[in-house]
């Protein structure tokens, strides 16, 4: 007999057993109180013992062992400062910060540039309620990043660093910051996962409503709110893996708060804390987007997309290379512009020195240009 038969008379002899625990259950069903136990243990033993131990299997299964990220947290509690700014001897704004390094007892804490950008003079707050004056070395407003020091004698404790680069989407964060400008929330902790990388959303640098900067951020749906702006985005681990600066606020929409990558934080808080001047390429325009109003009233075209140039400097790059008034830049380097924001966020990715192709449209007509860029 082959193992298929074999397979089918094993199957064929159990089926009066499975009929069997059938009808015992429909019995047992219909009996009540310690008489129909006594019955199940004194005429079917083996059934009864089965019954109790599926059970016990049963109730190990649903144990909830999660213990959350607690330990994580307590990693980096300590390091997590709220920033106090004042202007004129009064509160202006409060935000978070997190300390970044140490060098000599010479603490360096990191925030946000719009934190602080508008203060004559800024403080920290420490997890044990002691609040002390810090310095500002230097900001960044297109980085959004600050440096603060802060000398001590009293060892504190300095942020561990992670990598955003080897996040996935999906993977656990969490933020901790003062939401709320409120002292009473202070260092709440708010979780959620990598919801997306190399987001490029559309910022303001001037506080209006027209964006001319793009910042690439990271995703994610933890809370974030009004006063976390500065503090750390972490990783299970209670590495810091970027800084908290954003969140989108619009109808319809919720859990979407941004950060700024660790790495990039980084390279612009080492410039500060070396001394180092953050330069950007200049070319010497005044500018608005192709597709405002002001553009088809002013210059009586219809809008589309790229950069107007409302004024070109005398001996600016921009005039060396024959761009005018009334010039609308498409591109730089074959990748498209749309506006203000877009051409910042292309021109900026080139260093000083460099040259760089700038297609535009002149009567309606396509041209190029070489531009060399300078520091301002």
């Amino acid at each position: 007999m082959d193992n298929n038969m074999n397979y089918q008379v094993v199957m064929k002899n159990k089926k009066p057993n499975i009929i069997l625990i059938v009808v015992i259950t429909a019995i047992l069903s219909s009996l009540v109180g310690a008489g129909s136990l006594f019955l199940v243990i004194r005429y079917f033993p083996d059934l009864a013992i089965n019954s109790i131990t599926n059970v016990t299997k049963t109730e190990k299964e649903v144990t909830v062992t999660d213990k959350g990220i607690a330990d994580a947290v307590d990693k980096i509690y300590d390091a997590v400062v709220v920033v106090r700014t004042y202007k004129n001897g009064q509160l202006f704004s409060t935000g978070t910060g997190f300390i970044y390094k140490n060098q000599n007892n010479n603490y360096y804490i990191i925030t946000n540039y719009h934190v602080i950008e508008q203060g004559d003079r800024v403080s920290v707050v420490f997890t044990d309620g002691s609040e002390v004056n810090v310095m500002v070395e230097n900001g960044d407003k297109y980085s959004d990043i600050a440096v603060l020091s802060y000398k001590s004698n009293t060892e504190l404790v300095v942020a561990e660093m992670g990598s955003s680069v080897d996040m996935r989407v999906g993977d656990t964060v969490f933020a901790i910051g003062a939401p709320l400008d409120s002292a009473v929330y202070s260092w709440s902790v708010t979780r959620g996962v990598l919801s997306g990388k190399d987001r490029e959303v559309e910022v303001s640098t001037t506080n209006s409503n027209i964006s001319d900067w793009i910042m690439l951020v990271l995703q994610t749906d933890a809370a974030i709110n009004s006063g976390n702006s500065g503090g750390p985005l972490c990783n299970s681990n209670g590495e810091v893996i970027g800084v908290t600066n954003m969140k989108l606020i619009t109808d319809g929409v919720e859990g979407m708060g941004f950060a700024i990558p660790i790495e990039e934080v980084a390279n612009y808080a080492d410039a500060i804390i070396n001394g180092e001047e953050i330069t950007r390429p200049y070319i010497g325009i005044s500018m608005t987007d192709a597709n405002s109003l002001y553009t088809s009233r002013v210059y009586g075209f219809e809008p589309t997309d790229g950069v107007l140039l409302d004024n070109v400097e005398a001996n600016s790059p921009a005039s060396k290379a024959g761009l005018k008034k009334g010039d609308i830049i498409i591109a730089i380097n074959d990748v498209e512009v749309k506006n203000v924001a877009s051409l910042r966020y292309q021109l900026y990715k080139y260093k000083i020195g460099e040259v760089i192709e700038v297609k535009y449209l002149r009567d309606g007509h396509s041209r190029t240009a070489d531009l060399t860029l300078i520091s301002k």
